[in-house]
């Protein structure tokens, strides 16, 4: 490999220097740090490692053999932030922070060349990578509590947050948590994130609670090299943006010592007062953003050789040979040693094996284990527990509502595990826009029940900082509309985490969206909203839309269970339309109330994950269906069945994963299946049930009925475009005919 600009300087640079007359290495590196010339000279080994991964970076990625180039060279002051930190504080790392992961490494007793070959063998997408396997270059290690991140530009701040948030809450709670009480979470990103609406939800959030007098142990990190790929941060914005209320410290990460001695005033802050801190590390960006950047495109080479003359790299060697701590000759053949050693560390990472099936990658996406939740869906609390709980036990309360149902459960799940919070804007004080969690406050206190800020971002980020630390989250999403603002956490966060860390991670999660339509008009469409083709396609979410009390209580013992058991994250909708109906048929008639099941049913009641439920046992025609859908077709059934026409109706109630097991049996029972889906023609459920059927090789007549491509409208006219109950009758008879 021909050696860039930045190996060449770093060369002549060093080769240049003066050596000042020899020192104590036990003595600070020079007046007014804490940083001794012993420590420098092992954070220079660091840094130095680091630089030399982007370049083994580049020689694997001009011999085919790396699939990664997007390193840390500019940014290698880092590792004075790791340096200032425990082992065991949580760090959330940015894609530049390779000399903060080696110096993780090194505290946690490791030899050197495993934190090296960590890195490489992600640069080969070897499936010998100890946190994702190959599946992505991420800088993570459970032992080291370095959690991995995507890559999405800063959607790890919100959940740095939850992190921060989970150790005190745990604390308090005096529930087990995967990091020490006086820990704290430390994350770090890029000055370009800075600017990201996740990025400020974290800040707003860190900042809010600290306004509200709540602990959170949070360090941000904001390496700042002033340019986004290509886009300069204007001067100056940094430290102007950054959010008033968070306590702001600034180093410069060309120095070492100054990034050291500030580090650990910050985090000294943190770890102290139990509040946030904002630390801007002024960096440089070496080599370009990445292995195919070409920076003269957008940058002068004055601007580049400005950068060059900053090198943190040249900077620490300068400060060990004019500190009378090393040697210009030393170092260099230092250098040609590791470069000479870490290139052929990569070469033999790259004979390491790899991926080579679609199982092998998914293995860690979802693991599930329907055996085990069965196993656990029959714990309950202990029976004085629930009596002073409920007063009232719920299954000697009579039929219950849906809305009921869900609120019972949920106390039932609380009562039983104390590390079960239940929270999200207006859930407790109000007990929801729908009284769905009212009482629950009142009955578990505030440290588990609480309202948020209104920020869906910073809702799942608390949830996937409470998950990821032990504790079993259920946030509400008041409306499915306003999931739409925060679906990057669920994407991005919460259903990558297990799969990026082959399970060495995991957010268990129950959301709960108040969801669908048909509100006689009122709220339009943000209130009425019907689209969930966004959560159906990402991999490895539980989507549960249950339609009746008895299936609300069961299904969602199920998520919880299989959340706690399987690390499950789940999506739990819950028709606002139904949440109060008691009539199926007729005023008066209780059609659509439910009996609760005792403790001791729990096991014969059990819903898992992918298992429909059928009404009717006609032989003509079969209704596919779900949520409001399945009280509209029970009522169109009864009216068809008065015409002889034999009809059942099959409630999917998982729309991810599909019942695919029960839909062809269904089917194939009456060769004629009519889809009646809520949701949207284009993108809507009824796609992928029709994909089902075709795929396992269904020969019947198939037909759909779903609600317009349309946004929901005010009032009567929301009528036009939503499926009614006339539609589903009247596809059916054309269907039968």
């Amino acid at each position: 490999m021909v050696r860039d600009a930045v190996e060449i300087h770093f060369a002549e640079a060093v080769g240049a220097l003066t050596p000042g007359p020899p020192r104590d290495p036990s003595l600070p590196v020079r007046s007014g740090t804490a940083l001794t010339g012993t420590r420098c000279r092992e954070l220079f080994e660091v840094q130095l490692a680091s630089r030399l991964l982007d370049v083994a970076a580049r020689v694997l990625r001009e011999r085919g053999e790396g699939f990664y180039t997007i390193g840390s060279a500019g940014h290698e002051g880092n590792a004075a932030v790791a340096a200032a930190l425990r082992v065991s504080d949580p760090a959330l790392l940015h894609y530049r922070s390779g000399a903060f992961y080696l110096t993780r490494s090194a505290q946690a007793g490791r030899l050197a060349e495993e934190g090296l070959r960590d890195v490489l063998l992600g640069l080969a997408a070897s499936s010998e990578e100890p946190i994702a396997g190959g599946r992505h270059k991420v800088f993570g290690h459970h032992d080291l509590a370095v959690i991995p991140q995507t890559s999405t530009i800063a959607s790890h701040l919100p959940r740095a947050v939850g992190v921060g948030f989970a150790i005190e809450r745990a604390r308090s709670l005096g529930v087990p948590s995967g990091w020490p009480h006086d820990a704290i979470a430390v994350c770090s990103f890029g000055d370009a994130s800075l600017n990201h609406a996740s990025a400020l939800s974290g800040f707003n959030t860190a900042a809010y609670s600290q306004f509200r007098g709540l602990q959170l142990p949070v360090l941000f990190v904001c390496e700042d090299n002033g340019l986004g790929i290509s886009v300069k941060t204007p001067p100056g914005w940094v430290e102007q943006a950054r959010h008033p209320l968070l306590e702001y410290f600034d180093a410069d990460g060309c120095d070492l010592p100054d990034v050291y001695d500030t580090a650990l005033r910050a985090a000294e802050h943190v770890r102290s007062t139990r509040s946030p801190a904002f630390l801007r590390m002024r960096t440089v960006r070496l080599m370009g953003h990445a292995g195919s950047d070409v920076e003269i495109a957008y940058r002068t080479r004055k601007e580049i050789a400005l950068d060059l003359e900053r090198d943190p790299l040249v900077a620490t060697a300068r400060l060990l040979v004019e500190g009378g701590l090393a040697v210009p000759d030393e170092l260099l053949a230092r250098y040609e040693a590791e470069r000479e050693h870490i290139v052929k560390l990569a070469m033999e990472c790259t004979r390491r094996p790899r991926l080579t099936t679609a199982e092998e990658v998914m293995a860690p996406l979802a693991p599930r284990d329907p055996e085990a939740v069965s196993a656990e869906i029959a714990r309950a609390a202990l029976g004085e527990v629930r009596e002073r709980t409920f007063g009232t036990l719920p299954e000697l309360e009579g039929k219950l509502t849906l809305a009921q149902a869900v609120n019972r459960t949920l106390a039932d799940m609380m009562a039983l595990d104390p590390g079960v919070m239940v929270f999200g804007e207006d859930v407790a004080r109000k007990g929801g826009v729908y009284g769905v969690t009212r009482g629950l406050l009142r009955k578990f206190g505030s440290e588990r029940v609480f309202d948020t800020l209104l920020d869906e971002q910073a809702i799942l980020g608390l949830a996937l900082g409470a998950g990821l630390s032990g504790m079993l989250p259920v946030p509400e999403v008041q409306y499915l509309a306003y999931l739409h603002n925060a679906l990057d956490q669920i994407r991005g966060e919460a259903a990558t985490l297990q799969f990026f860390s082959q399970g060495a991670f995991r957010n268990p999660m129950v959301l709960r969206v108040a969801a669908y339509a048909y509100q006689k008009g009122f709220g339009g469409h943000f209130h009425n909203d019907n689209s969930i083709a966004a959560l159906r396609d990402i991999p490895g979410v539980v989507v549960a839309s249950p339609a009746r009390p008895d299936d609300a209580a069961a299904m969602l013992r199920t998520c919880l269970t299989a959340a706690r058991t399987d690390g499950s994250v789940c999506v739990f909708l819950e028709p606002i339309a139904l949440y109060h109906t008691r009539d199926l048929f007729d005023e008066g008639d209780g059609g659509w109330l439910a009996s609760y099941a005792p403790p001791t049913r729990w096991a014969e009641t059990h819903v898992p994950v992918g298992r429909a439920r059928s009404y009717g046992d006609g032989r003509d025609l079969t209704i596919v269906t779900f949520g409001n859908g399945v009280r509209m077709s029970l009522r169109a059934a009864v009216k068809l069945t008065a015409e002889d026409k034999g009809c059942r109706v099959l409630d999917l109630r998982w729309l991810s994963p599909l019942p695919v097991e029960d839909l062809i049996q269904s089917a194939e029972l009456t060769g004629k299946v009519l889809i009646a889906d809520e949701t949207r023609r284009s993108g809507g459920v009824s796609e992928s049930v029709i994909a089902a059927l075709i795929d396992n090789g269904f020969t019947g007549k198939i037909a759909r009925v779903t609600s317009r491509d349309s946004f929901i409208p005010l009032g009567d006219a929301s009528g036009t475009v939503l499926l009614s109950e006339a539609d589903i009758e009247d596809a059916a008879r054309k269907l039968l005919a």
